[in-house]
């Protein structure tokens, strides 16, 4: 059995006594001590890790007055504190070991929007999205874009001062922050915005005293700054000399000083945001190039174009983005309309315009007659994007960018630490083609994509940072990429801040560097607010975070090589953080939306899963290799009463929020799988501890329901009475068990069917290579089969009315409700039986179709990681893909009137998301409209919705998103998940039907 882990990560006693005292001093959010808790916020998008002692979910600015009012005390003054808003930071801005103050659970909320004046005032913890969707009936928009922007908070914006997509026209997050309201490090408050002289004179307390200091500074240095600082669009963050005083109208800002400042000057509470009009007209422009670098030369003849958003890709990440599952929403967009010309295709340039409809009309006329003239031989096509679905998911691509140059094949993987370099776009082409000069000297892949018309490229190395050697590499080639942009006049940090980069901003500052030093000192006199970024007070010994920091591949150095790689769904998170996407209708991830604890998401339970895999190294534990024994029954017993410290309790229960619902592992870039982890995990908690009698209830479900079909009129009455129901729920855990079908599907079919594996083989083989031609065996599932055996019998059906002569293979268990509740062993077994038959049948060159998607996908998914070569070659598609393939055996049919919602399974969304596009394809032909809708999770996903402790969980889930869109009228809803209508029928709405039944009514109608 696997050990009893001790994290042995103590809080520092004057942290335990400050949290302590902060829940008694009515804070009123939530202090967090757990280690599992601490280390989800120990991490963020960069490859860095640094533990806090504690972590405060203030409700609002109030609460974070109140804990840093109360650090004054001096017992308390050595604490440290840093803001975290949405974690996306790709330079560890947000990471360090004091106290952590994450804004991002509560501090939600846009405070008021005054549409005439084109302002809004809103709480730093607001996505950027979200707060677009709010401003979106106005007419306005929050311009200032990024990658991250469904993630990303105002407040982490305004600290590193972001852009991305179009600043070249819309600027930075400084551009459009008008005033902010801060707490300073004392606990008092200050409100910036443009003072004059009569405005400083009326200031009081601290903020008149920062006033004076800082317009003094500016003016004595106002020469040197003008020389010192770069002439760049993306100008230079922290601390931002250049903007936050006017000598000509003698206004000062401080709020130019604190974006961009990154936490270490004050806590952003609220800010006064200026907004711009939606665009009524925007195109998209794909073009399409030879090379990489004919892209980025042709870039600045695009700018001239006066192009709103000019963006470009390299071969390197089109091609990882071609392995993702949303690639073929996007590929008739993107690649050459040409042929021939696909093998020449090495890059790309995304070329917006956005305005008026006369005057975009014009320039994208203008420009398509230079690209049509021939003049640019590099050119190999273009697309042209006039809608704002496609302009959509070509941006949505090119923002899963980030993420994706993650998921390349091998240890080394492509990171960010030298990724925002910002040149004068004139210079870029040069400068990349010694950058890549530089990289191909060092023998790296890399991946390169960004902001062309802004001089700003992301760059992005692969190295394994397991590997000291490749560790060290990353010090070597960031001082040397500092001093290439210094040389270019540019600057290391163009977009994301500097972070733990601060290490060169003497350099870049010079004697300035001083100065900026003083600001801190001024602000944060005891270096107390994100200590070690940007710079030290001058009077401070305290020095900066090096580049040599302590990174995440140290960490998961201490696992063995062979864990590393069996475990790499855990070890490949690199904290993208596409998993705290706000928007409700996103399958990724219901159990983070629900509860909005970063625990509860995909990367905190790959962070969790890290650590304990950690901790069980350092005991002399390796799964990979000496997987520990099940522990004997009494030894579980007494474990489970045990009160000894346990890291994988917190595992567990991290883990037992899990819906299993496999978003993740199609919808992360990084296709980080926590369903698979969590099996796994199970396996082993339970080799130590007593496994709950639910789960022996769910694992033996599939094996008994043959069983229990045989008497479904008695199991039903048992089943569906009220104290029966109670017993259930009170002795077992688990709640609205459905009713056995009547009549079953032996009943409906038996005689027309084989009824055992035997005299299935001996059909197929009595039957020519011709009839099998039109054969198609339909593979049973456990919960249509036996709840909804109507629906079986209707896919017999439909089958045979398409002129297919339909089998129905003898039931197989599938296995994966053991393999949701960890029972390894057990699912081994059945997964090597169901696919022995199943290979078997394979043999037979026959179709094999089945009818509910997450149990179809198993066999290609969990088979092939609980199996490997064992697993064998056999398909079973599911049968909207089937049909697909077959539609040009069937006369198309006209448009009937009929029309049709899909509510989409959020696991075949994730993993297999053209299904959705198969049944519309399907459908289609024969006469109707479907129309497919973008949903959350329904809640139940598969057995997790019967459980009494998930109960609440999945009503929430339900009622988040497929509830107000069941409520729509808009033509009738259809579900091909079982686990989905089961969830509709128990809440007392209409019963749900299955696309297949929908596709016989139109063929049965004729």
């Amino acid at each position: 059995m696997i050990p009893a882990l001790d994290p042995q990560a103590v809080l520092e006693p004057q942290y335990r006594d400050y949290l302590g005292a902060l829940k008694g001093a009515g804070f009123q959010g939530e202090v967090e001590t757990r280690y599992g808790h601490r280390l989800s916020l120990a991490t963020d998008n960069s490859v860095y890790q640094m533990l806090p002692q504690g972590v405060l979910f203030p409700l609002d600015g109030d609460d974070i007055q109140l804990a840093l009012r109360l650090a004054q005390n001096p017992e308390f003054r050595q604490l440290t504190f840093s803001a975290r808003g949405g974690g996306t930071g790709t330079n560890g801005q947000s990471l360090n070991r004091g106290i952590i103050i994450d804004t991002s659970r509560h501090m939600r909320g846009v405070v008021s929007i005054d549409a005439e004046r084109r302002q809004a005032v809103v709480q730093c913890g607001v996505i950027k999205d979200a707060l677009n969707d709010e401003l979106r009936p106005h007419g306005l928009f929050f311009s200032p874009d990024l990658s991250t922007s469904n993630r990303a908070t105002l407040g982490g914006m305004i600290n590193t001062d972001a852009s991305g997509a179009g600043s070249l026209v819309y600027g930075k997050t400084s551009d459009h922050v008008i005033a902010i309201r801060a707490i300073l490090d004392d606990g008092s408050e200050l409100i910036t915005g443009p003072w004059d002289q009569a405005a400083r004179n009326a200031l009081k307390g601290r903020a008149r005293e920062l006033a004076e200091s800082v317009v003094a500074l500016c003016q004595e240095k106002q020469g040197l700054i003008e020389a010192r600082f770069p002439k760049l669009n993306r100008f230079l963050t922290g601390y931002d000399l250049k903007h936050v005083y006017n000598p000509d109208t003698d206004i000062l800002d401080l709020t130019r000083l604190l974006c961009g400042s990154e936490g270490t000057l004050a806590f952003v509470v609220e800010a006064t945001l200026d907004l711009t009009p939606i665009p009524d007209t925007r195109v998209l422009v794909n073009i399409q190039y030879d090379s990489f670098d004919s892209a980025l030369r042709h870039a600045p003849e695009l700018v001239d174009a006066h192009a709103t958003v000019v963006e470009t890709i390299d071969a390197t990440v089109l091609n990882l983005a071609r392995e993702d599952v949303s690639w073929h929403t996007v590929a008739d967009l993107v690649e050459p309309e040409d042929a021939e010309q696909a093998h020449r295709f090495d890059g790309i340039n995304m070329v917006e315009f956005a305005g008026e409809a006369d005057e975009v009309e014009g320039k994208l006329i203008a420009l398509l007659a230079r690209l049509d003239s021939g003049d640019n031989g590099a050119v190999l096509g273009y697309k042209v994007c006039r809608d704002g679905g496609s302009i959509g998911r070509v941006y949505a691509m090119r923002k899963k960018a980030v993420g994706l140059l993650a998921n390349a094949k091998g240890p080394r993987k492509p990171l960010a630490f030298v990724e925002d370099t910002a040149v004068p776009p004139e210079k870029l082409a040069d400068f990349i083609a010694e950058f890549r000069a530089l990289l191909d000297a060092e023998g790296l892949q890399y991946g390169m994509f960004g902001h062309v018309d802004a001089g700003v490229l992301h760059v992005r190395p692969a190295l394994d940072l397991c590997d000291p050697a490749d560790e060290r590499q990353l010090k070597v080639l960031s001082d040397k990429v500092a001093e290439l942009t210094r040389q270019y006049g540019g600057l290391m940090w163009g977009e994301h801040g500097r972070g733990v980069r601060s290490e060169y901003g003497p350099a870049v500052f010079g004697e300035l560097f001083e100065d900026l030093r003083r600001i801190k000192g001024w602000f944060d006199p005891d270096n107390r607010l994100n200590p070690g970024k940007i710079c030290t007070p001058l009077d401070s010994d305290d020095e900066l975070y090096p580049v040599e920091s302590p990174t995440r591949g140290a960490f998961n150095r201490r696992i063995s090589p062979q864990s590393r790689e069996e475990y790499e769904r855990a070890i490949r998170c690199n904290g993208n953080g596409l998993c705290f996407n706000y928007q409700i209708d996103s399958p990724m991830c219901p159990s983070y939306k629900a509860s909005g604890d970063r625990v509860e998401s995909p990367k905190g339970r790959a962070e969790l899963y890290r650590a304990w895999l950690r901790l069980l190294a350092r005991e002399g534990v390796d799964l990979s290799q000496y997987p520990p024994r099940r522990a004997p029954l009494w030894q579980r017993v007494r474990n489970q009463f045990s009160q000894e410290t346990d890291f994988s309790h917190e595992v567990h229960q991290g883990m037992l929020s899990c819906l299993a619902c496999k978003a993740c592992s199609g919808a992360c870039p990084v296709k980080v799988d926590i369903p698979t982890l969590r099996a796994e995990f199970l396996h082993h908690y339970y080799g130590r501890y007593l496994r709950p009698l639910k789960d022996h209830f769910v694992a033996n479900l599939e094996d008994s329901l043959p069983l229990q079909a045989r008497f479904p009129k008695l199991v039903n009455s048992l089943s569906q009475n009220r104290a029966s129901q109670w017993l259930l729920k009170t002795l077992v855990g688990y709640v609205d068990p459905p009713a056995l079908s009547v009549p079953t599907l032996t009943e409906r079919v038996g005689q027309h069917q084989p009824s055992t594996l035997p005299e299935l083989e001996r059909r197929l083989a009595r039957a020519s290579s011709e009839e099998r031609r039109h054969m198609v065996l339909l593979v049973q599932d456990p919960f249509n089969s036996h709840y909804d055996a109507a629906l079986v019998e209707a896919g017999l059906k439909l089958l045979a009315r398409l002129g297919f002569e339909p089998l129905l293979v003898p039931y197989l268990p599938n296995g994966k409700p053991q393999h949701i509740k960890g029972f390894l062993d057990r699912f081994r077994r059945t997964a090597r039986n169901s696919a022995a038959a199943l290979n078997r049948l394979a043999a037979y060159k026959v179709p094999m179709v089945g009818l509910d998607p997450a149990l179809v996908l198993t066999y290609s998914d969990e088979y092939v990681t609980i199996l490997k070569e064992e697993r064998g070659d056999f398909e079973v598609e599911v049968l909207q893909s089937f049909l697909a393939r077959h539609l040009d055996r069937w006369t198309p049919r006209p448009q009937s009137g009929h029309h049709y919602r899909l509510m989409g399974h959020c696991t075949e969304n994730s993993v297999r998301p053209s299904g959705a596009t198969e049944w519309q394809q399907v459908l289609g032909h024969f006469g109707a409209e479907l129309k497919t809708v973008n949903l959350g999770c329904c809640g139940m996903a598969g057995t997790f919705g019967h459980e009494v402790a998930n109960l609440e969980r999945s009503r929430q889930l339900f009622d988040m998103s497929w509830a107000p869109e069941l409520a729509k009228e808009e033509g009738e809803p259809l579900s091909s998940g079982y686990s989905c209508r089961s969830q509709v029928k128990r809440f007392g709405l209409k019963g749900l039907r299955h696309p297949l039944q929908v596709l016989l009514e139109l063929i049965e109608g004729d």
